[in-house]
């Protein structure tokens, strides 16, 4: 198969409809904008949520909250996951990565202490809980915050 050889789907291209091409046509005349008024009027254009003066529904409902633009997102990580990696390893956010824990860093990591950790390991994040921390040195690593 070739390009030339492709064809549309019969009935998915339709022509296109040609108005004010005189009244045999079935829209000749006003050209399917009816007599008179704002519509039928050349340059016409309403803006975007314009409900002909009625209270638009982006007023209409009810707000509430607000979102902080400067709230950091800080991913959470349980100690338990952390078995996953080898005795002895450094842990940071590029080896959580490349283990495929978390998927990206985004303002930081924090380790929570759910789950039990059996391996000595040295944890470089951002944030620890004081329990992960306990458990983390109770196992022989480090807990260290960047």
């Amino acid at each position: 198969m070739k390009l030339h050889d492709l064809t549309a789907v019969p009935g998915s291209v339709k022509e296109a409809k040609r108005i004010g091409r005189g009244h045999g046509s079935g829209q000749g005349k006003t050209a399917g904008k009816g007599h008179k008024g704002q519509k039928a009027r050349a340059g016409y254009s309403q803006r975007i949520g314009f409900e002909g003066g009625q209270m638009p529904l982006q007023r209409r409902v009810p707000k509430r909250g607000f979102n902080n633009v400067f709230a950091k997102t800080i991913l959470s990580v349980n100690v338990g996951t952390l078995e996953k990696f080898e005795n002895g390893a450094v842990v940071d956010t590029q080896a959580l990565i490349d283990a495929g824990i978390i998927k990206k860093c985004c303002d930081g990591v924090k380790i929570l202490a759910n789950g039990n950790l059996t391996k000595s390991l040295t944890v470089k994040v951002t944030a620890f809980s004081d329990a992960a921390k306990q458990k983390i040195e109770a196992a022989g690593g480090k807990a260290e915050v960047i």
